[in-house]
């Protein structure tokens, strides 16, 4: 006869199972829903003897006709060009459409159509804490899934295009483990939804990836339709930061923008912006994210005088930025 302490255990135990059960369940429905969208990418460049390889990576499909968005630093380089192998046997050859290393995001284009599309997602919906899969296909065989959980939101990435610095804001921080040849693969939600490009590996047990979110859309759809991005730039990193009590009654929000760093000579720094000031709005439009930064910086920005209002200590100051496009 079991004792009640003998009960209770092997009830705690059914609902471990069940709850394994249940996770199982949902990487491996993630998994075979988003693996058909993910492709190995075979990288070459020009090279004396001909085409010599340039490094392997992975790449999720955008649209059935061909599109597919990658790592920049997979595909960035003169002449490149590869082969994209799917899980289905297919090996399309590709051609680089647009490169943005300053965002980590490149745009290819396969030859061949009736791909299999990934749904892209809203990383600005994430919570740390949350299941989340990492799909690549380091092999051209079979995907490579990894699981995990989102460990942290609102990192800052730096990225580099010739002599030019700027931080990818909003970087997904997570657990999943990301493997070789992961670089430009999938970071999927538990409703399959690609909420993140893996970009790279942050240490021991860590990896980051660029979010899916308005301001990376914008980048997309500019590299598919132009082959580049335009965008304004006026010389701050920032951060998420919650507004004091006092502001959150003043301006009815709870957070705002914290400058951690101006750079020398940029219209920040000319506009007497500081860092540690908190940015509340840009060109009349609230700011609660970086994103809502980023929104604002676009190529209509640039040359025109913006106003911006912040929180300086206790003190309100509404002053005027001039963006100039950010070169690489």
């Amino acid at each position: 006869m079991s004792t009640t302490a003998e009960r209770y255990e092997d009830e705690a135990e059914a609902r471990e199972a069940e709850a394994l059960d249940a996770y199982s369940r949902v990487v491996v429905d993630v998994a075979e829903r988003v693996a058909p969208s993910v492709a190995n990418l075979r990288v070459m460049r020009r090279g004396r003897a001909g085409q010599v390889p340039a490094g392997a990576g992975s790449a999720v499909a955008l649209s059935p006709d061909g599109f597919l968005v990658t790592s920049a630093h997979v595909v960035a380089g003169p002449g490149r060009t590869g082969r994209a192998t799917f899980v289905d046997g297919r090996e399309l050859s590709w051609r680089v459409v647009g490169v943005d290393r300053l965002s980590d995001l490149a745009v290819l284009r396969a030859d061949g159509g009736d791909l299999v599309p990934a749904t892209l997602g809203e990383a600005e919906k994430l919570r740390v804490g949350q299941l989340v899969v990492a799909i690549g296909n380091p092999n051209g065989f079979a995907g490579s899934v990894t699981a995990g959980v989102v460990s942290a939101l609102g990192r800052s990435l730096p990225a580099r295009a010739g002599r030019t610095v700027r931080h990818i804001d909003n970087v997904i921080q997570t657990d999943a483990a990301l493997n070789p040849g992961n670089s430009g693969g999938a970071l999927v939600d538990s409703s399959a939804r690609v909420i993140g490009i893996n970009t790279a590996v942050a240490g021991v047990g860590l990896g980051l990836a660029v979010p899916i979110n308005a301001a990376t859309r914008q980048i997309v759809g500019a590299l598919m339709r132009d082959g580049r991005v335009r965008r304004a730039w006026i010389g701050i990193a920032a951060g998420p930061r919650p507004l004091p009590p006092h502001a959150r009654v003043r301006v009815g929000r709870l957070a705002g923008v914290e400058i951690i760093e101006v750079s020398a000579g940029s219209p920040a720094q000319r506009g007497g912006l500081r860092a540690e000031d908190l940015i509340v709005e840009l060109d009349g439009q609230a700011i609660e994210r970086v994103d809502d930064v980023q929104r604002a910086m676009t190529h209509e920005a640039i040359g025109h005088p913006v106003p911006i209002r912040v929180l300086r200590g206790d003190r309100w100051l509404d002053l005027t930025v001039s963006p100039v496009e950010l070169a690489e």
